[in-house]
């Protein structure tokens, strides 16, 4: 008859192999979730890179290469806003019914923030007030759309993270 010392030692040996066996798939797990989020940062990094090229506007190119060439300024009533469309850079001019309804909630949402005197707001809470699942798939979401209206002029970035509606767009137009 084995003994009870003997027995605990045979489950110990078998503890610590499994806890090694855990440590290996954890590190394997570890490696596999930092290579995703670098293809994941790289994409998104191709995806604004696409998106700022294709908002800034085309040079007229003449066909003679004339001197007086210049870029061509889209209509702000352009024929309708197209969701998931490119952000325009903000200028003179420019109304928000040019950005896609996303972006436009998001600066309604930012803008009825300081109305009611509360500032700033970090992604999650444009989340929250967008009825959006308060998940981090959906939080980035918004993440990536407010960096891409701070960069494109529609919004500050008053900390990392800290959206307010740029100072000439707090009335809405």
């Amino acid at each position: 008859m084995p003994s009870v010392l003997g027995l605990l030692e045979d489950r110990e040996v078998a503890a610590r192999q499994r806890v090694e066996s855990l440590r290996g798939e954890l590190d394997r797990l570890v490696a596999e979730l930092e290579e995703a989020e670098a293809a994941r940062d790289r994409l998104v990094i191709a995806k604004e890179t696409v998106s700022q090229v294709l908002s800034e506007s085309p040079e007229a190119k003449d066909v003679e290469g004339s001197a007086d060439a210049r870029p061509i300024e889209p209509e702000p009533a352009a024929a309708g806003v197209v969701p998931r469309s490119v952000v325009p850079v903000r200028r003179a001019g420019l109304g928000m019914t040019v950005l896609s309804p996303d972006y436009q909630r998001i600066m309604h949402v930012l803008a009825e923030r300081e109305r009611s005197g509360e500032g700033p707001a970090i992604c999650r809470q444009l989340a929250n007030a967008l009825d959006l699942e308060l998940v981090p798939a959906k939080i980035e979401g918004v993440r990536s759309k407010a960096k891409r209206l701070a960069a494109r002029g529609w919004l500050v970035e008053n900390t990392p993270g800290s959206f307010s509606v740029a100072a000439s767009r707090a009335d809405g137009s």
